[in-house]
């Protein structure tokens, strides 16, 4: 077999003018590296998908095709086509090193897609069962890797290795686990965003940075013969100092970066740039810290993943890149490492009893942990499934031991076989086990809860754009949208000085959103809807604006430009009258005028969601127009068409109203239904919410352009000037 190490690589090595030594790559190696790119990529790719067919993760396809066209398959059918596909001698470096430049390339991919799944909040909320599922799944197969290792004949070392660095190396290559592969296979069972995935995460998170550290403490004690506690202290602290670094410094260098590649509109050039110039600072840094790159890449994603200025386009393009190429080389590469026939004798039964070790101490220790941390015993094994999907670690620490002469070549197929085999049973495991899972109450609210904002128009979780004066109708709109968007929505709020320049008080505005991220910029009076719309083009997913009793007529400058440049949609909320200085306490009862347009539904969102938070009883009206002129016309023909249109109009409002009565009941709402009739559609709607109470009205509508301006509608508008309740309009952009 071809040796697929990491150490050194020949090439052709020519001498420069200058008296420099140039390395340069033959054609012909060059010629068989692309070939073996389209080889592995090609396989992987046809038999991820014929494990899709057959209900099984793509990865388990993808890891099978370096199995297929390795020694074992390839090599063993076609000798003489394997010997020019993965040569031998000083080619065999060559190629190996270029295929490994590509692995760790596709690796930090694909990790940085893993970050972007993780949500350190509720990893954070789920802390001590993450804790102790992490301590049980790498110390109860460590311990046994010890046991098992130090009983291995001395035939299966190394030649330069001792019994402790040996034993030291099995331990550690069957007690980790391999974050891409977990993460790989949570994904295409769609568990990721599941209360179990994101613990399962966490803990491979772990195992992955647990494994790194000791990786670097081994080796050094292979190399020198002693374990430097020092290099090992300063290992671990780097990696806390940097991890503190990159959520703190690195987050406001990356919001920084990717706002203002944002300032002029979606830039998803600049999104990716900034996208893969973190992940490869992260690697660098990780890198020279002593622990592979890879672990950066990952710590990159999540990062990307919390800054509100990230475009979700670039985040799908990327994530679909690496599911077509990265991920399917990155698996196909590692299971090209694999010669089965090297398995014989003591190393095949060792190589079970490894595999043995491995799947099922990985499993006890990780259920045991889901146990005590008081998962139930369903979750406990799919997380001990889950844990034993193994990968690029395991086979870096098998390379790393045979470069270091602790492992032979036997050995080193050993302990690859482990990530094959345990990856397979994993994700057929997860699969199996994961089967209709229901999970907690608060978990399946949750997910119910991020479905429905995935679907959303208006209320979603995104960045919220605030500008404020400090106007009493600018804290009533603070209310609104702290009490209907989710808390993980963060909020800009931009405050706007006086015509002399006094700054506003913006202290009651932020007190109202007290436990949400809050960001404060400011602007002049002058420069004030310039900014706005600046600002608005960073990502920003709603504006959020409270103007006074006259309606949008009151924001003056502000409102034409403001409703003709912004793309995104505005939530104007103008207080209600009479109230003097009083804001108000709890939006008991809101009407909500349906009507079954997009700007309708987007209103419904936002009550919807002010009911499931806050418990408002919305009423769900909706107003069939009556002409009062046929009405005295009497009996005949015009009294029938008058009927016939009448039952028409009824039957259409009742679809309209039974289609907002699904979309209530799907936010969670509380609500009641009622169908109107009459001649002025605006009158009817202020004295229906006199009639049940209201103290909140919440209308959709979208912008009509009424020559060079826009106008919200003569109803809404009428609504706005008449009605002595709090208004709130959800305007959506036009979509001229």
């Amino acid at each position: 077999m071809p040796d697929l190490g990491l150490v050194g690589f020949a090439a052709d090595v020519a001498t420069s003018a200058e008296g420099q030594r140039v390395i340069n790559v033959p054609h012909h190696e060059l010629l068989v590296f692309w070939v073996e790119i389209l080889a592995l990529w090609s396989v992987a790719r046809i038999l991820g998908a014929g494990a899709r067919r057959i209900g099984l993760p793509s990865v388990v396809g993808e890891l099978s095709a370096g199995l297929v066209l390795g020694p074992s398959i390839f090599g063993a059918a076609w000798s003489d086509g394997f010997d020019w596909f993965l040569p031998g001698g000083e080619e065999a470096l060559i190629q190996s090193s270029l295929l490994l430049g590509v692995g760790w390339f596709s690796a930090a991919f694909l990790l940085m897609v893993a970050g972007f799944e993780t949500d350190l909040n509720l990893i954070t909320r789920l802390g001590r069962p993450a804790l102790l599922v992490t301590v049980g799944s790498i110390t109860v197969p460590f311990i046994g890797g010890l046991a098992a290792g130090s009983q291995i004949p001395r035939i299966l070392w190394g030649d330069d290795a001792d019994r402790l660095t040996f034993t030291l190396f099995i331990a550690l290559s069957v007690a980790v686990s391999a974050l891409a592969v977990v993460a790989k296979v949570l994904g295409d069972l769609g568990l990721m965003r599941r209360d179990v995935g994101q613990i399962t995460v966490a803990a491979g998170m772990a195992n992955d940075l647990i494994g790194w550290i000791i990786l670097g403490v081994i080796s050094g004690l292979a190399v020198s013969g002693s374990l430097s506690l020092v290099d090992t202290i300063l290992t671990v602290f780097g990696l806390v100092a940097f991890l503190a670094g990159a959520l703190t410094i690195g987050q406001r260098v990356v919001d920084g970066s990717l706002r203002a590649v944002r300032r002029e509109g979606a830039n998803l050039r600049g999104a990716l740039t900034v996208a893969l110039a973190a992940m490869l600072i992260f690697g660098v840094i990780t890198q020279w810290l002593g622990v592979e790159a890879v672990l950066g890449s990952f710590v990159a994603g999540v990062v990307l993943a919390r800054s509100r200025y990230q475009q979700a386009e670039a985040v799908h393009v990327i994530e679909d890149l690496t599911s077509v190429v990265f991920a399917p080389l990155f698996f196909a590469t590692a299971g090209l490492r694999v010669d089965l026939s090297l398995l014989r004798g003591d190393a095949l039964t060792w190589t079970l009893i490894l595999l043995g070790v491995a799947l099922g101490l990985k499993f006890v220790g990780a259920y045991a942990g889901a146990l005590f941390g008081g998962l139930s015993r369903r979750e406990g094994m799919i997380l001990g499934a889950g844990l034993n999907a193994r990968g690029a670690l395991e086979i870096i620490i098998a390379t790393v031991a045979l470069s270091l002469g602790v492992f032979n070549q036997t050995t080193f197929t050993m302990i690859v076989i482990i990530p094959l085999v345990t990856s397979l049973i994993a994700s057929v495991g997860v699969r199996a086990l994961a089967h209709n899972l229901e999970g907690s109450v608060a978990e399946r609210e949750r997910l119910s809860r991020e479905e429905a904002l995935a679907k959303n128009l208006v209320v979603r979780d995104g960045p919220i754009l605030i500008p404020s004066a400090g106007s009493k109708s600018s804290i009533v709109a603070a209310q609104v949208v702290h009490f209907a968007w989710p808390e993980s929505a963060a909020v800009t709020v931009v405050a706007i000085d006086d015509a002399d320049g006094n700054e506003p008080n913006l202290e009651p505005v932020t007190n109202t959103m007290f436990d949400r991220q809050v960001e404060v910029l400011r602007a002049a009076d002058y420069e004030a809807a310039e900014r706005l719309i600046a600002e608005s083009k960073l990502g920003y997913s709603v504006a959020a604006v409270g103007v006074a009793d006259a309606g949008v007529a009151s924001l003056a400058r502000l409102a034409d430009d403001l409703l003709n440049e912004l793309r995104i949609p505005i939530v104007v909320v103008r207080r209600a009258r009479n109230t003097g200085n009083r804001l108000p306490g709890v939006f008991a009862r809101a009407l909500v005028p349906v009507v079954g347009s997009r700007s309708s539904r987007a209103a419904l969102e936002l009550a919807g969601n002010l009911s499931a938070n806050l418990g408002t009883q919305l009423t769900l009206s909706h107003v069939i127009y009556q002409d009062s002129a046929l009405v005295t016309v009497g009996a005949g023909l015009v009294e029938r068409l008058r009927d016939a249109t009448a039952i028409h109009s009824r039957d259409a409002a009742s679809k309209v109203l039974r289609t907002a009565s699904d979309q209530a009941v799907d936010l969670r709402a509380s609500f009641e239904t009622e169908l109107r009739f009459s001649a002025s559609v605006s009158d009817e709607i202020v004295r229906h919410a006199a009639q049940v109470d209201a103290d909140l009205i919440i209308v959709g509508a979208e912008l009509r352009r009424l020559g060079d301006s826009y106008h919200l509608g003569q109803n809404v508008q009428a609504v706005l000037d008449n009605a002595p309740q709090t208004v709130v309009v959800v305007v959506l952009p036009s979509s001229e």
